[in-house]
């Protein structure tokens, strides 16, 4: 597979739930519907937006087989698949990655905060496991570690290795992968905030938790930007500002649950410890979707 693959805007999609906790199977095949419908180029399954860490193997391969099986070649199916043991990383890479789906998304270790040449010998590690591209995740105000540019530029000349998903804010770290990584290396803004402006540093797209609720916008967005087009990727993203700040009034994957509750598409059910939005919150993600123009559900 060419790494040219993971350009574009790929959503963090939600795992939709029963009150009961349960997945709710009927909620996923709306889900992979409204994305095929809405042009996103690609999901990503058991991400921190899929509550990766509440789900079980056997839910996790069950979804991205469904969603495989639905979208056909018309997504991206990429599995969240990352833990802070390294021997699991590569048991869990190693199994999910036989299944029919395009990448691995690893996210650095969480908890042990291992140096920089103990995150190189991790993700070295499940990469040599993986019969699918992999995309790193840096994403340090959940993990408590940072993957620096030198040693994503190390990584990006090991075999499997071919892109990563950088929500580090600032455009400067931007900048320095880029020129720590080979040309062909792909570079992904894990921040919806910052999207707009980490394609002009140096990015090829996006890993979006805004695409949930707004795919054809981010999509849009993201293609202006890729094509020069600054303008028009400086309207959409303007029209997009408010949800970029509302789905993260409390932590993600909370607001955007809500969010599509109110858009008729799930029920916004989440797994303990993660609870229901805060209703001092709902005003501001309900004017949110109102400032996108989202139709939302006339039962919400």
């Amino acid at each position: 597979m060419a790494a040219a693959q993971f350009a574009g805007s790929h959503v963090a999609v939600v795992t939709p739930l029963r009150a009961n906790g349960e997945v709710d199977w009927q909620a996923w095949e709306r889900l992979v519907d409204f994305h095929l419908q809405q042009g996103s180029d690609g999901l990503v399954v058991g991400g921190t937006t899929g509550e990766s860490v509440s789900l079980t193997d056997d839910e996790l391969r069950e979804l991205l087989t469904r969603a495989r099986a639905q979208a056909g070649s018309r997504l991206q199916i990429i599995a969240g698949l990352g833990t802070s043991s390294t021997a699991t990383t590569v048991e869990r890479v190693r199994a999910f990655t036989a299944l029919p789906i395009d990448g691995a998304l690893l996210v650095t270790p969480a908890y042990n905060r291992p140096t920089q040449e103990g995150l190189f010998r991790h993700f070295e590690a499940a990469a040599a496991a993986s019969a699918v591209p992999v995309m790193l995740y840096n994403v340090p105000s959940r993990t408590a570690v940072d993957l620096l540019p030198e040693t994503v530029g190390r990584l990006a000349r090991v075999p499997k290795i071919v892109a990563t998903k950088e929500a580090v804010p600032q455009m400067q770290r931007i900048r320095e992968l880029r020129a720590a990584c080979p040309a062909d290396f792909q570079i992904l803004s894990g921040d919806d905030a910052t999207a707009r402006e980490a394609l002009a540093a140096g990015a090829c797209g996006v890993v979006t938790v805004t695409g949930n609720v707004a795919p054809g916008l981010m999509r849009a967005m993201i293609e202006a930007a890729r094509r020069g087009d600054a303008a028009r990727a400086a309207q959409i993203d303007a029209q997009l500002a408010p949800l970029h700040q509302a789905l993260f009034v409390e932590p993600n994957p909370i607001p955007v649950k809500w969010a599509l509750e109110r858009m008729g598409l799930i029920h916004g059910a989440l797994r303990l410890p993660l609870t229901e939005l805060s209703p001092r919150h709902r005003d501001a993600v309900s004017a949110a979707l109102q400032a996108a123009q989202i139709p939302l559900s006339t039962a919400a």
